[in-house]
């Protein structure tokens, strides 16, 4: 009765250190999330505010958040920079240029600093960019269709929304996928399936 009650003791602790460990460690990946977006009633009012520290973007009109996504933003080294900016250049399929990953698909890229910008990327719960703004897929669409040339973006080390809309969202984390072909990657079969809130297989 007593190596029952032990073994059970065991299992039962095994179980709750996997779902802590499991729970702490990971979240979902951003292919997963689909944020809810809300059409602005003035087109040229809307702004984009971004929390480096929470690692959270927000696209507002006013007080009313349209739009909120979790990012990933640049690592110590390397970081996002902060301030007011405005967003440039939109161009829903562009291509790295330099090297290394010459080619790589930036898709729904907006551009706010030479060779700064904010598009799709694989999103991680730590800074971990070379300063640019990686989007979960589908909030990228999104944004990209609610911002436009001359939309202001607001950068600093937190925002308003971190305490509200931000600890809401989801903690997502692409560390896990495999990594595409590159020929996938280097394809126009990349754009196509993006256009379609979709990469690969995943």
């Amino acid at each position: 009765m007593k190596s029952i009650r032990i073994f059970t003791l065991a299992v039962l602790a095994l179980g709750l250190t996997a779902c802590q460990t499991a729970k702490v460690a990971h979240g979902p990946h951003s292919f997963s999330f689909d944020p809810p977006a809300k059409q602005p009633k003035n087109p040229a009012a809307v702004k984009v505010k971004l929390s480096t520290g929470a690692q959270r973007l927000y696209v507002v009109e006013g007080n009313e958040v349209l739009l909120a996504t979790p990012v990933t933003v640049g690592k110590a080294s390397s970081p996002t920079p902060q301030g007011d900016f405005t967003i440039y250049s939109k161009q829903e399929r562009r291509r790295r240029v330099s090297q290394p990953g010459a080619g790589y698909p930036m898709t729904y890229w907006m551009e706010f600093k030479s060779a700064y910008g904010m598009h799709w990327g694989f999103v991680k719960p730590y800074p971990n960019t070379m300063g640019c703004v990686r989007i979960p897929l589908k909030a990228a669409q999104k944004v990209f269709g609610l911002v436009r040339t001359g939309t202001p973006l607001h950068i600093a080390s937190s925002q308003p929304w971190d305490e509200t809309h931000g600890k809401n969202l989801p903690r997502l984390d692409d560390s896990r996928l495999p990594d595409p072909p590159d020929s996938y990657m280097k394809s126009p079969q990349v754009f196509a399936d993006a256009a379609k809130g979709k990469m690969w297989n995943y």
